[in-house]
């Protein structure tokens, strides 16, 4: 059923495989996805971009890659474990997981109070008999398509209405950052207890992750390119540090009067993971999701079980994460940090800026 006329082909960038930007290729003539049971089919108007993007495209998440993200293609890449669940993706593809659109049509079975509703896509593709088996669990833009088209479908067990004032590109920068983030941090228990030192600070996940712990009372520490400092500021850290201290425990002495955090909340890894692990005290606990300084780390086991330390990785969000982020926006205890937007024809240009990480926040890109 649909209250509104949907044409047969739409706008779409499309992945047709593995490797450099090239890969991504624009149609304004691809068909228009037809929702089936239980399905609902959103009008994008606007979605983010994300490292996930990035990393399928490229093929960074196979075992053969073992350097940082870098957006450029890789000489070797198993076609065995290239995605993000360690599978095979089938091409071609729409990325991007998110959205921010209004439900347009509906199939068979599918609430119809849904059509004409704002909404946000819940990005963790489910089956619904088992949904909380990970092992049955996909990526929106991954294992199924996303975003960077004028129309998707979707479950509609994923699809989340959404009352607020925002702007659809500010919405659209939320999804997958704030609830990766939150993600980490329910791992990690945090509470108003805990001190969280945070790497990468002005990215996506980074200023995320301030925004969130914040909101739980826990004392933030953000580190961040300096340049990046003044408006890493306005989201109100507790304290901020250069990006790649000489003495990660000198600066956290002068800055909280204490060496040790109670957890570390890191996207980055890379050669300076040592020193994150380093500045855990006792019974401390580390939480990770990403690795785009490189996934290949020192790791010294001492540190780790002398310590008492705890790890958590943090990819497959609970059921309830995405609904309580939905209600934050909703409250106003989160706000957007959109950095850019571009139109969709734009992508590739959206991407590489992505890729250079100027900026602060998120990245979008825009259908309206």
């Amino acid at each position: 059923m649909s209250e509104t006329a949907i044409p047969e082909t739409m706008r779409a960038f499309v992945l047709t495989g593995h490797g450099d930007m090239d890969k991504l290729v624009f149609h304004d003539d691809w068909p228009t996805p037809k929702p089936e049971s239980g399905e609902v089919l959103i009008k994008v108007h606007a979605a983010g971009l994300n490292n996930t993007d990035v990393n399928t495209r490229s093929g960074w998440y196979s075992k053969a890659v073992t350097e940082a993200t870098t957006g450029g293609a890789y000489d070797t890449v198993d076609e065995e474990d290239p995605s993000w669940g360690g599978a095979p993706l089938a091409f071609p593809r729409i990325q991007g997981g998110d959205v921010a659109g209004t439900v347009v049509s509906v199939g068979e079975g599918a609430d119809e109070d849904l059509i004409g509703q704002r909404v946000m896509v819940d990005t963790v593709i489910r089956d619904w008999d088992e949904p909380l088996n990970m092992d049955k669990c996909g990526y929106l833009g991954s294992e199924c398509d996303g975003g960077f088209a004028d129309y998707m479908k979707i479950d509609e067990r994923n699809v989340h209405p959404i009352n607020c004032d925002l702007s659809n590109a500010e919405l659209a920068t939320f999804a997958i950052a704030y609830s990766t983030a939150e993600n980490l941090l329910n791992r990690a228990e945090v509470n108003r207890a805990d001190t969280v030192l945070i790497p990468g600070a002005s990215g996506g996940v980074g200023s995320a992750l301030v925004q969130l712990a914040n909101q739980r009372g826990a004392t933030t520490i953000a580190m961040a390119s300096e340049s990046k400092h003044e408006a890493l500021a306005a989201i109100s850290p507790d304290h901020i540090l250069p990006r790649k201290p000489d003495n990660l425990k000198a600066a956290l002495k002068q800055a909280i009067g204490s060496e040790t955090v109670s957890v570390v909340a890191d996207v980055v890894g890379g050669d300076q993971w040592p020193s994150f692990i380093d500045v855990l005290q006792r019974g401390g606990r580390y939480s990770c999701s990403g690795a785009i300084a490189g996934p290949i780390v020192e790791f010294d086991l001492r540190t780790f079980y002398l310590h008492d330390l705890t790890f958590t990785g943090a990819t497959v969000l609970p059921l309830h994460i995405f609904p309580d982020l939905v209600g934050y926006i909703e409250s106003g205890e989160i706000k957007p940090i959109l950095a850019q937007a571009f139109p969709l024809e734009k992508l590739h240009e959206a991407q590489q800026t992505f890729i250079d990480k100027q900026h602060m926040g998120n990245i979008v890109v825009t259908m309206d």
